[in-house]
């Protein structure tokens, strides 16, 4: 069974299928919902259940 990741507000991450999307600040997370500002492309909604996330940076202490 694969590991799930949960994303918080201040994570950083990254889009395999969108690279020139660059890296998304995590804005906020609702079950399998993330809110996400990319550098290339602005403000994104994205459904975990659906899009391939991956970590570049956890959220901050």
């Amino acid at each position: 069974m694969p590991m799930e990741l949960t994303f918080v507000p201040g994570a950083v991450i990254r889009l395999p299928a969108e690279p020139d999307w660059g890296e998304g600040h995590v804005q906020s997370c609702v079950d399998h919902r993330l809110v996400v500002n990319f550098e290339n492309r602005g403000k994104v909604t994205l459904d975990t259940r659906k899009a391939k996330v991956e970590l570049v940076r956890a959220a901050p202490l």
